[in-house]
């Protein structure tokens, strides 16, 4: 009996001691804001060179 009572003792012991492996640590994503540019922002730049060369053949 003390046998029976020992085997069921380890085979307790051991059944919950390899039940699953730990569950590794959940690391989120950090988020990323980007700020849009306005959609004239890439405009800008060439009317301002169309005005300086009409006005410096306009001369």
């Amino acid at each position: 009996m003390k046998k029976f009572v020992l085997a069921a003792a380890l085979t307790a012991a051991a059944s919950t001691a390899f039940a699953g492996a730990p569950a590794g640590p959940i690391i989120e994503a950090p988020v990323i804001v980007e700020e849009t540019g306005s959609s004239s922002g890439g405009i800008v730049l060439p009317l301002i060179l169309l005005a300086l060369v009409a006005a410096a053949v306009a001369d």
